[in-house]
């Protein structure tokens, strides 16, 4: 573990990021997929939100600017639709210069609402649903301007490997995974994850965990390798590689 002195931009952090995001057209080549970066924001007692469909501000100002910064560096951002309903995000780059990433909404139902501020991304979105989506409510979002696909499903949750492979598919090299807590979990169960970055916020708050049960399957459990943490205003910003082999 390497401890680095505090940089308000938060460069270190990035210099990582960005040296695997260089790698990643060459990795989709090979593996088929987008390259994965998963980021998130947590209390210290592993919460995300006080509770289910509740949203809290855990990031201080200078973690979103890095968010933003991370969410210039992909080609496109993911998100469940848990999250759409509970926070109406926009997932565009505001804070930082760069490109706005491609919305990828994983909704297996098609319960993506008709007011999300999504809809006015100046990329519209990409909804990845279930095969059994309700035709008349695919119809009426892609003519709100989205772009809806099916994916198969696995023992009645989304494939989500297949789902990367769509997304290889449509040339995206690298991927952010940004919520919530089921699409976390679900990756890292999935063992598709390629780097994370971590914000800890100094906040106890005993509500929704956000990574739940990942299973036996990922005994020996998975650690961080190459890890780097850097503090940023009150928060602290950890980055590592999933050492999938144990």
């Amino acid at each position: 573990m390497t401890r680095k002195a505090s940089a308000p931009q938060a460069d270190e952090i990035m210099a990582r990021v960005q040296a695997r995001l260089k790698r990643a057209a060459a990795f989709r080549r090979r593996t088929g997929r987008p390259l994965v970066t998963l980021s998130y924001a947590q209390s210290l007692d592993g919460s995300i939100a006080a509770r289910s469909g509740h949203p809290l501000a855990l990031s201080g100002s200078e973690s979103l600017v890095l968010t933003h910064r991370l969410r210039a560096a992909h080609d496109a951002i993911l998100v469940g639709i848990g999250t759409v309903l509970a926070d109406n995000p926009r997932l565009s780059v505001r804070l930082a210069p760069g490109p706005h990433p491609q919305p990828v909404v994983v909704d297996s139902r098609l319960r993506f609402p008709s007011y999300a501020n999504l809809l006015r991304h100046p990329r519209p979105p990409w909804i990845a649903t279930g095969e059994g989506a309700e035709p008349r409510r695919r119809a009426a979002l892609e003519n709100a301007g989205a772009l809806v696909f099916a994916v198969a499903s696995q023992n009645g949750w989304m494939d989500l490997a297949s789902l990367l492979q769509r997304l290889g598919d449509r040339g995206l090299n690298c991927l952010m995974v940004e919520g919530g807590a089921q699409i976390i979990t679900s990756f890292l169960s999935a063992r598709l994850v390629d780097q994370v970055v971590i914000t800890v916020a100094p906040m106890l708050v005993g509500g929704l965990r956000v990574v739940d049960r990942l299973g036996p399957v990922l005994k020996p459990y998975p650690r961080l390798r190459r890890l780097l943490y850097q503090p940023l205003g009150d928060d602290l910003v950890l980055w590592g590689e999933p050492d999938w082999g144990g």
